[in-house]
């Protein structure tokens, strides 16, 4: 399966975010409202959903993704070299 790119997903994501807020604030702004559900729109299709909410959830767990999985890898490096499994150098006691 094919993925976007975590940089175009976090741009798209915080356009729709930033027009979402500016929705709220003039709801009777056609112009605000176009390119706001136009937003959302370029997301789902970025994220494969058919629900722009669903499409601004999906994205924020699949940027999450990426820092959970780092933390993760951290973690398993800094157990293997923890002071039971700590390597010491050759010819060392």
């Amino acid at each position: 399966m094919l993925l976007p790119a975590k940089s175009e997903v976090a741009r798209q994501l915080r356009h729709y975010r930033a027009w979402e807020r500016s929705m709220l604030a003039s709801p009777t702004d056609v112009t605000v409202r176009t390119t706001f559900e136009d937003s959302g729109y370029t997301l789902c299709v970025l994220m494969g959903k058919r629900c722009a909410r669903e499409a601004a959830d999906a994205a924020e767990r699949y940027l999450r993704t990426n820092l959970l999985t780092h933390a993760q890898e951290r973690t398993e490096r800094t157990e293997r070299l923890s002071p039971a499994g700590h390597r010491t150098p050759s010819g060392a006691a």
